[in-house]
């Protein structure tokens, strides 16, 4: 695949403002409101402070963004060869007053501002959340619509905490989003680390269908996060994993807090710069960024249900399609759940999924990728009840059976003791 970058990528102005920064600083994100008083599938509010960070970019239009979560970075990257000048304050970037923030790449220099190659001739945005909150496993996702033309080059993307004392690529980097502006119905999720950073990152690309772009429409670019094991999905469609054994002995250094970057440059080695076809302004507009928490450490907890059997991966297995069942309750990490605001029920890096998408009686669980698809919400009812709401089913234990490995299923929902389940 295409390098996401050459070395060095970092803007000077964030390895100085880490140096000092503290290793975690999370901040509470907009958590779901309380449910109405008669509905009983509401989730705790335990497993809502799950959700982490959750930007809706709401506020009048023309006005910055959150200055407790995101701080611009300024200057130009020579690193990359870029051409754009990353300014401050709203000219580059803004909120729409419609629940988006807008950044905007300009072909103008109205601050006179020098580049490396001498008078900048565009002008663009770079945020980060780095010294305002940090991530360390679940989900992070960002729904928004990418820019045209050749020369752009949006980003969604993570950097790891500690690169003010051990500099990049050793703090490691999460692409979860980038696009080139000649690729436009492809993007590309990498890893960057110690030895495969630059043009030998590990990662893939995902295309869509008959020709469509990027541009045309928003998009929900997302990673699955657990220790040890990545995954990248594109609206729910899950186009590559990633795990220490695809590194070749080399250093995985990645379970660790990472900050988010959102930005959108213009030129540089990878994209090449804009041309006569390009037309400017171009816009990356982001509707929200959300991290809800996956597995982790000390997250996990036993689903414990009919006669007193725990819900089990079968065998502790991680390949797609593996049984989800009842089994003696244990200490090992196949009866480890995680239960989170974004409606996932998470083991072993992978999530609860209703075969095939079906909502019929009858329907078998399993494990498999976690994708964001409706086969993989559950809620968690105060009756007891795990129900997938697209099928209006609940997890129910076949035949009405406790026995070892009783596989478990989607059933109408009838209060039966094999359908009650008590969480942690």
């Amino acid at each position: 695949m295409h390098s996401s970058r050459p070395p060095g990528r970092p803007l000077r102005k964030v390895l100085s403002a880490l140096a000092g920064a503290a290793l975690l600083l999370g901040i509470a994100g907009a958590v779901p409101g309380p449910a109405a008083a008669d509905d009983t599938r509401a989730v705790p509010a335990a497993q809502a402070a799950a959700v982490t960070f959750a930007e809706e970019f709401d506020g009048p239009a023309g006005s910055a963004v959150n200055a407790g979560r995101w701080q611009l970075e300024t200057g130009d990257n020579v690193n990359n060869h870029e051409r754009q000048y990353y300014t401050a304050g709203t000219a580059n970037a803004a909120l729409d007053g419609q629940g988006h923030l807008v950044i905007t790449a300009r072909r103008e220099n109205p601050g006179n501002y020098t580049c490396w190659y001498g008078r900048c001739e565009y002008t663009s945005a770079r945020l980060n959340t780095a010294g305002r909150f940090t991530a360390q496993y679940g989900r992070v996702e960002a729904r928004m619509k990418v820019p045209r033309g050749q020369g752009m080059w949006p980003a969604f993307w993570m950097l790891g905490n500690d690169l003010g004392q051990v500099g990049w690529p050793n703090s490691g980097e999460i692409d979860v989003m980038e696009n080139v502006g000649f690729e436009p119905s492809t993007v590309h999720g990498t890893l960057h680390g110690p030895g495969y950073s630059g043009a030998g990152g590990i990662g893939a690309g995902y295309t869509l269908p008959g020709g469509q772009a990027f541009a045309d429409a928003f998009h929900t670019f997302a990673v699955d996060w657990a220790p040890d094991r990545i995954t990248w999905s594109v609206d729910g469609n899950v186009y590559q994993t990633r795990t220490p054994a695809d590194l070749g002995g080399r250093s995985w250094v990645f379970n660790k807090p990472f900050f988010l970057i959102l930005n959108l440059a213009v030129g540089g080695y990878w994209p090449g710069d804009p041309d006569g076809s390009t037309v400017f302004p171009q816009q990356l507009v982001v509707d929200h960024v959300r991290v809800t928490t996956g597995d982790g450490p000390g997250t996990g907890g036993r689903i414990t249900g009919f006669g007193g059997k725990c819900v089990d991966v079968a065998a502790a297995g991680t390949a797609n399609g593996t049984a989800v069942q009842l089994y003696d309750c244990n200490a090992t990490a196949a009866q480890q759940w995680t239960v989170g605001a974004d409606g996932t029920v998470r083991a072993l890096g992978k999530c609860l999924d209703a075969a095939s998408g079906g909502t019929a009686d009858g329907t078998l669980v399993q494990l498999w990728e976690c994708n964001g698809t409706a086969a993989q919400r559950w809620v968690v009812t105060a009756a007891r009840d795990i129900v997938n709401p697209q099928a209006d089913k609940c997890l129910d234990a076949t035949g009405n059976s406790s026995a070892n490995g009783t596989r478990l299923q989607l059933w109408t929902c009838s209060g039966t003791a094999n359908q009650k389940w008590t969480v942690g």
